[in-house]
C-alpha cells in the first residue's frame, strides 16, 4: 500500500497567474428523466463526492459529461445551490455564476430503426428507444454536458453544433452497410453536441471546444460506433486545423474557428492514444498530433498506475502507460476493456502555456482515496477529473 506522505497532492493550489481548466465526466446521469432532479433534492451520496471533488480541485472553467439535461437547467441549479454551495466534508465551497447549457442528441428520437431491430421505439425509457434516438439516451437528455465558469462566457458568440449532419463531412466514414439511405439523410454527427463556447480571461477570449463523442463499441463488424467516434473527434482537427470550410453551426455560420484563435478542447473523448478501438486512436493521435495543439504532455497520476497493478486482468499488457488512465473499466480478462485514457484538456499551442496539469486519481492510502475507491461499487464516477492549469496570452 502506498504510504500517503508519500503521494503527490492531487488538489494542489492554481499555479501563480494560470487559470484552471478541467474536465469531468461526472457519472450524474440516471436510468428516468427526472431522477436526477429527485436524487440531488433528496440528498445524493454520488453527487457529495463529485461535488467534493470540484471543490477541492477548484476549477475555474469546467465541463461536466454525463449530467442528464432538463430545458429549466433545474438539475444543475440544484447541483450548484445544495452541493457545491454546500461544503462538503471540509472542502471550500465554490460558485460558478456562469453556466452554458444547450440541448443533447442523446435520447432524441431520429424516426429511423438506427439499431436494425424490426422496430422504431416511440416510448422513452427501454434500451430499444435509445437504440433508435440520434444519440443513445433512454430519454431526451440523458447523458447531456454542462459547462460551468468563473469568468464571463460570451453567449452570443457561442455556436453549437447539435444539427450538423454526418453527411456533410467530407470522406465521412458512414457506415452504409448498416444505415439505409433514408437514415443517412437525417443523420446527425454529435451523439450529444459540439459546442464552441468562447470565455472571457483577462481580456482575451478562449473558445472551449466541448463535446463527449460516442463509445466506440456497443456495435458490431460494421463498427458503426467506432466510425462515428472517428469522426466526432476528427470533427475538431478540421475545425482548429484549417479544413473545417464544411462546417455549419444551428445558426447557418459556416467554417472553423479562425486562424490563431485561442482555444481548449474539453471532454471526454472514448478514445485511448495508445488501447482500444483502432479509428479511436487513429481519431485521438490525429488530434493531439495537430500543429495547432502538439499536445503531448499527457497528465498523470499514482492512483491510475496503482489500480492498473492491483486490478489486473484486461489491464495487463497494454500499451499505454497506466499512469495516464483516466476511466476505471471493467476489468474481466475476456470481456472488460480495462482502464484507459479517455478525457482531455487540450489547449492551443499558439496562446496557451500549460503550468501544470494533472489526473485526479488518488491510491490507496491517500486520505482522499475514499473519493474514487477501487473502481467498483463506483464511489463517484468511472472518470476521473483531469485538470490542466494554464497562463493564458502566450504568443
Amino acid at each position: 500500500m502506498t504510504a500517503a506522505g508519500t503521494q503527490p497532492d492531487i488538489f494542489p493550489a492554481r499555479a501563480q497567474g494560470a487559470v484552471r481548466i478541467a474536465t469531468f465526466n461526472a457519472y450524474l446521469n440516471r436510468p428516468a428523466e427526472g431522477d436526477l432532479i429527485a436524487d440531488l433534492k433528496s440528498g445524493d451520496a454520488q453527487a457529495r463526492k463529485v461535488a467534493e471533488i470540484i471543490q477541492r480541485a477548484a476549477p475555474d472553467v469546467l465541463l461536466l459529461n454525463e449530467f442528464d439535461y432538463d430545458a429549466a437547467g433545474e438539475a444543475i441549479a440544484l447541483f450548484r445551490r445544495d452541493y457545491l454551495g454546500v461544503s462538503q466534508n471540509g472542502a471550500p465551497v465554490i460558485d460558478y455564476p456562469y453556466i452554458f447549457l444547450a440541448p443533447s442528441n442523446t435520447g432524441l428520437p431520429s424516426g429511423h430503426d438506427l439499431d436494425r431491430d424490426g422496430a422504431v421505439s416511440p416510448q422513452p425509457g427501454s434500451r430499444a428507444y435509445g437504440g433508435d434516438a440520434f444519440g443513445y439516451g433512454e430519454f431526451p437528455g440523458q447523458y447531456a454536458m454542462v459547462l460551468l465558469s468563473k469568468y464571463p462566457l460570451a453567449e452570443s458568440a457561442a455556436r453549437t453544433f447539435q444539427t450538423f449532419l454526418w453527411k456533410d463531412m467530407p470522406g465521412a466514414l458512414l457506415p452504409a452497410d448498416w444505415y439505409d439511405a433514408a437514415a443517412l439523410a437525417d443523420f446527425r454527427l454529435s451523439s450529444k453536441s459540439h459546442w464552441d463556447v468562447p470565455v472571457l480571461i483577462g481580456g482575451k477570449s478562449v473558445h472551449i471546444l466541448a463535446s463527449h463523442p460516442t463509445p466506440p463499441s456497443f456495435d458490431g463488424p460494421e463498427d458503426r460506433n467506432g466510425k462515428r467516434n472517428h469522426d466526432e473527434i476528427r470533427f475538431w482537427s478540421d475545425y482548429v486545423g484549417g479544413t473545417g470550410d464544411y462546417i455549419y453551426d444551428e445558426t447557418g455560420a459556416e467554417g472553423g474557428l479562425a486562424p490563431g484563435a485561442c482555444f481548449v478542447i474539453l471532454g471526454d473523448l472514448n478514445a485511448d492514444p495508445h488501447d482500444g478501438d483502432d479509428l479511436a486512436r487513429r481519431a485521438i493521435n490525429r488530434l493531439l498530433d495537430q500543429p495547432e495543439t502538439a499536445n503531448r504532455d499527457a497528465p498523470e497520476s499514482q492512483g491510475g498506475a496503482a489500480a492498473a497493478v492491483r486490478q489486473g486482468g484486461a489491464n495487463i499488457g497494454k500499451s499505454g502507460p497506466p499512469s495516464q488512465q483516466t476511466a476505471d473499466f471493467g476489468d474481466d480478462a475476456e470481456s472488460g476493456v480495462g482502464n484507459l485514457r479517455l478525457d482531455y484538456v487540450i489547449p492551443s499551442r499558439a496562446c496557451l502555456e500549460t503550468v501544470r496539469t494533472g489526473v485526479v486519481w488518488p491510491a490507496p492510502g491517500h486520505p482522499h482515496y475514499g473519493l474514487v475507491g477501487p473502481g467498483y461499487p463506483i464511489e463517484s464516477s468511472d472518470h476521473r477529473m483531469v485538470w490542466r492549469d494554464v497562463r493564458v496570452g502566450k504568443d
